[in-house]
């Protein structure tokens, strides 16, 4: 148990952590997004969605505390590589390079990760706490959308999530040791689909509300 506790005490360890929590989230991603695109059927449609998960409610429980948890690891995990990265960097340069491989979703990926946190509070505060008790989800969801500012704010914020979604996707496979110069290439262009796939699929789905609704 000691060599495992001191694994994850190590980058290496920490990093490996990021990744494994990371794959999660993008499963949970393409898997939240999948059930959203409901809504573009009309509301008899996506409350049918939201029903047939109500059926499930046990699971959906268990998938929330795991998804917590691997919250918890994900971010500390990353704040900590995140300050012993400041920490070792004596030294900094007066003009940044994007040499190296850096892009730029490798050098926002701790502010794209925080302005994630923060919108995965405002999405919570928005919809999963909401009362629906005389109402719909989908109600819920097309009275937060009528105003322009939200809508505004959730497309910035899955714009930051398509970023994130994109660098730390193919990055992960450097980090489980998968890597190869003959198919990376691949899983980059792979990366960015999967970015482009989320980034439009949440992105139009508060304009769409916000038109159309």
């Amino acid at each position: 148990m000691n060599w495992f506790i001191e694994t994850f005490r190590t980058s290496v360890g920490k990093k490996l952590l990021m990744a494994v929590t990371g794959l999660g989230f993008i499963g949970f991603v393409i898997v939240h997004l999948a059930g959203n695109l409901t809504l573009f059927a009309g509301h008899e449609a996506f409350n049918a969605y939201v029903a047939k998960l109500h059926e499930f409610e046990a699971l959906i429980v268990v998938a929330e505390i795991g998804l917590l948890t691997m919250a918890v690891i994900h971010v500390s995990t990353g704040l900590l590589l995140f300050l012993a990265n400041r920490a070792a960097r004596s030294v900094r340069y007066a003009v940044k390079k994007s040499g190296g491989g850096r892009t730029i979703g490798s050098a926002t990926m701790p502010y794209t990760g925080l302005i994630i946190f923060f919108f995965v509070i405002l999405h919570l505060s928005n919809f999963s706490f909401a009362d629906t008790t005389d109402r719909t989800m989908y109600d819920v969801i097309a009275a937060t959308f009528s105003s322009w500012f939200y809508v505004i704010i959730y497309v910035a914020a899955v714009i930051a999530v398509a970023v994130h979604v994109r660098h730390g996707f193919w990055s992960l496979f450097q980090t489980l040791g998968l890597n190869h110069e003959k198919y990376m290439p691949a899983l980059r262009g792979l990366a960015i689909g999967l970015a482009v796939i989320v980034g439009v699929g949440f992105g139009l789905i508060p304009i769409y509300i916000g038109l159309f609704a």
